[in-house]
């Protein structure tokens, strides 16, 4: 039985909107479970603005597909019951689920109000722009298609610092901030201050906003009966919300919930910073390894492979640590675009998966491919997943001693046919001779991936000559390991 832990983001942006999600996430628990998927993060289960919306457009946090509301009783993903159901299939499997959790803002007002509100610089927060104006705002949430059941809260402009839309002038090229709000200095200084991103921005100060939200992520937790948090947009947050938040939540639940944010920034310096802000309370994506995997997947055969690990969270603290190759926001024409390419995601996968530091998250469309793209899947993720679960045991070491070709190795522990070598290029083939251990003096290794056909055998002093071919990772394992795999394929 692994201990390795593997997160899988079981959704992508192109999803179709049948409202059969939910059945489908509950099909598969048991398959992805067989591939050493622990743990699985799902998308925003609650009311969008529209049907078809992701989910990142949040109007209801209490209607997980249960009311007529903007149209629609399921949402993108099917109903409320079935939901509950993908979750129990999941506990089943033994896998625990990750809820999406978005706090930042409200969008889909069923009101308008009249607010007073100053204009903002869209490019730089901290310059006020425009005097006092009456502007009309989307910020009266009154949930009529729930009635009240479960929280009788409704949202005002007291409950928001600002936003870009208004209605009567029908004008978004400026940020409007309410009249006696300011923007929590506590957030990312992209933008001067990055506090507003979309919609109506949460006024994470209003202390009826924050025991709604706690109230909310209670109720959300014992009605759903999930595992953990995935915590979007965390930069555009107060830092110090999400720290006392967490530990408020924790302490009520009386046990430890796992957290992991998207701070979305590929200065270490920022994420180490965050994480430091928030008492390490959560792990974080691990944005700066993602962005290595772009540039190297674009250097065209050029990048520096000894940096492709350098000052990323996996290696300055791969305790707090998600590493992933890509998400539904780098996929083509989202917000965050910078998919990596797909000659390089096998070797991204091989250094996400199969090296010791923190827990990879395994991207959905990675795995199955996306046909509304035409985005293959990629090849040997699967067998790589498997290998994690079963054999990417003991000491590793590393060889990231030369520009183009780089590896390391896994010693192996006491889980049998445990030890793995991983060799991989960027540019022409080649070869890499690195230590196993005299214990796998006279084994016989295989490359697991098939770049790599011929076998080799360690030598008396316990080192193996291993190879990959151009622009491709080899992942060698022992005999017993390979016949596994092979029968298990």
């Amino acid at each position: 039985m692994s201990d390795n832990k593997t997160m899988m983001q079981y959704f992508e942006w192109y999803l179709p909107n049948d409202g059969l999600w939910w059945k489908r996430c509950a099909a598969k628990a048991e398959n992805i479970r067989d591939l050493g998927v622990t743990d699985v993060w799902l998308p925003p289960a609650y009311k969008a603005t529209k049907q078809d919306d992701v989910g990142y457009s949040v109007y209801d946090m209490y209607d997980l597909g249960e009311f007529d509301q903007k149209g629609t009783v399921r949402t993108k993903y099917g109903t409320k019951e079935e939901y509950k159901e993908a979750i129990k299939a999941f506990h089943n499997a033994g896998i625990n689920v990750f809820a999406d959790i978005v706090l930042n803002h409200r969008m889909g007002g069923d009101e308008l109000e009249e607010v007073t509100a100053v204009t903002d610089n869209p490019e730089d927060r901290n310059e006020q722009i425009g005097g006092e104006q009456k502007i009309l705002a989307w910020s009266r949430f009154t949930f009529p298609g729930r009635a009240g059941k479960y929280s009788k809260f409704t949202w005002d402009h007291t409950h928001f610092t600002g936003t870009d839309w208004d209605e009567r002038t029908q004008s978004k090229d400026v940020i409007y901030r309410f009249t006696g709000k300011e923007w929590r200095p506590d957030t990312d200084p992209e933008k001067g201050n990055f506090d507003y991103l979309m919609g109506m921005n949460v006024d994470m100060e209003n202390p009826e906003v924050i025991r709604e939200t706690k109230k909310w992520m209670n109720w959300y937790l014992k009605e759903a009966g999930f595992d953990g948090f995935r915590l979007d947009a965390v930069k555009h947050i107060s830092f110090s919300f999400y720290r006392q938040l967490l530990e408020d939540i924790r302490e009520k639940q009386g046990r430890e919930i796992p957290a992991v944010g998207e701070y979305w920034s590929g200065d270490i310096e920022r994420l180490l910073y965050y994480l430091e802000q928030v008492d390490d309370e959560m792990r974080l994506f691990d944005v700066a390894l993602h962005y290595h995997f772009f540039d190297a997947s674009h250097a065209g055969g050029n990048y520096d492979m000894r940096g492709l690990l350098t000052d990323t969270l996996m290696t300055r603290k791969p305790e707090s640590a998600v590493t992933f190759v890509d998400n539904h926001d780098t996929q083509f024409g989202q917000s965050l675009q910078s998919f990596v390419d797909d000659w390089f995601k096998p070797l991204a996968y091989a250094v996400i998966l199969l090296r010791e530091e923190g827990i990879p998250c395994v991207f959905y469309t990675d795995y199955y491919g996306n046909p509304v793209q035409n985005r293959p899947p990629v090849p040997n993720l699967g067998k790589m997943m498997k290998i994690r679960k079963l054999y990417a045991y003991g000491e590793q070491v590393d060889y990231f001693d030369d520009e183009h070709i780089v590896g390391w190795v896994r010693r192996g522990d006491d889980h049998e046919f445990s030890g793995i070598a991983i060799v991989m290029s960027d540019n022409a083939a080649g070869t890499k001779r690195m230590e196993m251990g005299k214990n796998y003096a006279g084994i016989t290794f295989y490359d697991a991936t098939g770049e790599c056909p011929d076998p080799i055998v360690i030598d008396e002093d316990g080192f193996g000559e291993f190879g990959t071919e151009a622009g491709k990772v080899s992942v060698w394992v022992c005999r017993g390991a390979f016949e596994n795999l092979i029968v298990n394929d």
